[in-house]
């Protein structure tokens, strides 16, 4: 008899929730900058991605607002059929003109412009060079084009250097993430690009986490490092962090955007993006890229959080950006903190294995221009209450059978 798939899953989700790990969905009832309603209580939101406070931006709901109203909802069909609409045009140069890149192509999500990108540019005789700590998408992308994944440990420059020497004759591309999602820090880009360089391998960078938020005029860590579009071939980005809506884009030179047109099936067989949302997206870069002082108050903030945090002893990571993790290792402690601070009205959410490695769970904090110094110093004093080492050494507790 062939094994049922949804016991084997069912048992999947039992075992993970034995290890503590398992997650569910809650469902915010409103929220005003940031500031939400979840089960009835306003909370204070340290952990969203919103890092310039674009989500709620009043010019930018008036542009999705009035270009639905002229030209409706869906997009209808895929670009290369009828959905590729002029708001789709101009989000794109839009795109190419912040960055300095030749072209720009849409994709509707993240996860489907790496898969249709590493696609296109890979398979089984190419391989995938990678920072262990990459996106899960650049790692099931690399898989996915069945080309060979070879990993090197964290921003280790000569690690990548030594699995490119391993693969000497075959076609090979090098992806890193701009700033790590969990970590908060900047990958050494123009150390990968001048390997690169000198080895003949293509640089891919997912700034998902840097565009809008590092750089000059917030165009991201590719441009921070002073990369040339040559340098760094394939630069990927989202819409839904610092810009506040959603979608994701490819830019690079106009022979790769033709190529992807051509072959990425995650671009030719999924319908566009509604065009509202691109109007609505093409508002959010002429703000993030216009309004300096929203970068500069989130410096300012960043700044404040670390200073307060050295001062009560929390273990923070090594970043200047948006993302201020504090590694507290132990699953169900870090589970604790995150309850103890919503019940002081802060809300960060506790990142578990498997999105982080095992014994590395973690507060993930995150600030944004949205919020103000009192709400710095009111997490900080949170903080301190639930997360500082002796508050932690007060609470400890059995350690968990398995961590992921």
């Amino acid at each position: 008899m062939r094994p049922d798939l949804l016991q084997s899953l069912a048992a999947r989700v039992a075992e993970r929730e034995r290890a503590g790990l398992l997650r569910r969905a809650r469902t915010l009832e409103a929220a005003h900058g940031v500031r939400v309603t979840l089960e009835g209580r306003e909370l204070l939101n340290f952990c969203s991605n919103d890092y310039l406070g674009l989500a709620q931006h009043p010019r930018i709901a008036k542009a999705i607002q009035a270009a639905a109203n002229e030209c409706g909802v869906g997009a209808t069909a895929a670009h290369l059929v009828c959905g590729h609409r002029r708001e789709h045009a101009r989000l794109e140069e839009a795109l190419c003109e912040w960055t300095g890149r030749e072209a720009a192509i849409l994709f509707s999500s993240g996860w489907l412009a790496n898969l249709g990108t590493m696609q296109a540019l890979l398979d089984r005789d190419g391989v995938c060079v990678q920072d262990k700590l990459n996106h899960a998408s650049l790692l099931d992308a690399a898989r996915l084009a069945g080309a060979a994944l070879k990993r090197y440990p964290h921003n280790d420059v000569e690690a990548a250097g030594r699995q490119l020497a391993g693969v000497v004759g075959r076609p090979a591309l090098l992806a890193t993430d701009g700033v790590f999602s969990m970590d908060g820090d900047v990958a050494p880009l123009r150390e990968l690009a001048g390997l690169c360089g000198r080895d003949g391998a293509t640089l891919m960078v997912d700034d998902a986490h840097g565009l809008g938020v590092i750089g000059p005029h917030g165009a991201g860590s590719v441009n921070e490092a002073g990369l040339r579009q040559h340098e760094a071939p394939v630069l990927m980005a989202t819409l839904g962090k610092a810009l506040g809506c959603t979608g994701a884009f490819v830019a690079g030179s106009a022979a790769l955007v033709a190529g992807l047109t051509q072959f990425a099936r995650t671009f030719m067989y999924t319908t566009a993006m509604p065009p509202a949302l691109a109007a609505a997206a093409c508002e959010a870069v002429r703000i993030a890229r216009g309004e300096d002082w929203r970068r500069e108050k989130l410096r300012a903030l960043i700044a404040r959080f670390r200073a307060g945090a050295a001062q009560i002893g929390l273990p923070l990571g090594d970043s200047t950006t948006a993302i201020q993790p504090i590694v507290l290792a132990d699953p169900a402690r870090t589970v604790a903190a995150s309850r103890a601070l919503e019940a002081a009205g802060v809300l960060v959410t506790a990142i578990r294995p498997p999105t982080v490695p095992a014994g590395s769970a973690r507060l993930r904090v995150t600030l944004s221009a949205a919020h103000e110094e009192r709400d710095v110093d009111r997490l900080l004093g949170a903080l301190l209450r639930v997360a500082t080492p002796s508050r932690l050494a007060a609470t400890r507790g059995p350690p968990l059978e398995k961590e992921g």
